[in-house]
């Protein structure tokens, strides 16, 4: 029988990484994530790592905070910290949910937003009851539209405007799997 979405905090392991719990160890490199502009650019302006200042804070109310939200995970490649992976807008009656990833900046280029979506995607279709899985892109990241593509899903619309926290609405690409 699978499993609801938020009855447990997953623990996945790949052939190159792994998605688990973020611990207070990884503040290091949440701060040097946090701290890049180049990371945010194409991301909403109220995501949780955002929350506070202090990321130690963040860390420790993560899993109870947010968690009947939203799943952050860590992304690990050798059990070095690479970014976060998000299943967030659970909608159960129609057993559907959203993912979301970011890295930090060094680890960009080398195929981790694929393989992490691969993941996220096998999991939720082979451990739990979800059958709709969807993303959204700012129209000018390219790169996680080509993950996204390497993925099967399928762009539904485009230049969509979306409340990500700025001023206006911005144009995004919806995704579906």
């Amino acid at each position: 029988m699978k499993k609801k979405l938020f009855s447990e905090i997953p623990c996945i392991q790949g052939e190159r990484i792994s998605l688990r719990k973020i611990l207070p160890s990884d503040a290091g490199a949440l701060r040097e994530m946090v701290d890049s502009p180049a990371v945010y650019r194409y991301l909403p302006t109220f995501l949780f790592e955002k929350k506070y200042a202090d990321l130690d804070l963040v860390i420790s109310r993560l899993y109870e905070e947010c968690f009947r939200e939203s799943i952050l995970l860590g992304v690990y490649e050798q059990n070095r910290f690479c970014g976060i992976a998000e299943m967030y807008g659970y909608r159960d009656p129609i057993h559907k949910v959203s993912i979301g990833y970011r890295f930090l900046e060094r680890c960009w280029g080398r195929g981790l937003a694929t393989e992490t979506i691969r993941m996220l995607v096998e999991y939720l279709f082979r451990e739990t009851d979800i059958e709709i899985i969807t993303a959204s892109t700012m129209i000018e990241n390219h790169a996680s539209a080509r993950a996204l593509q390497k993925n099967d899903f399928t762009l539904v619309a485009h230049a969509v405007g979306e409340d990500w926290g700025f001023a206006e609405p911005l144009p995004t690409d919806k995704w579906i799997r």
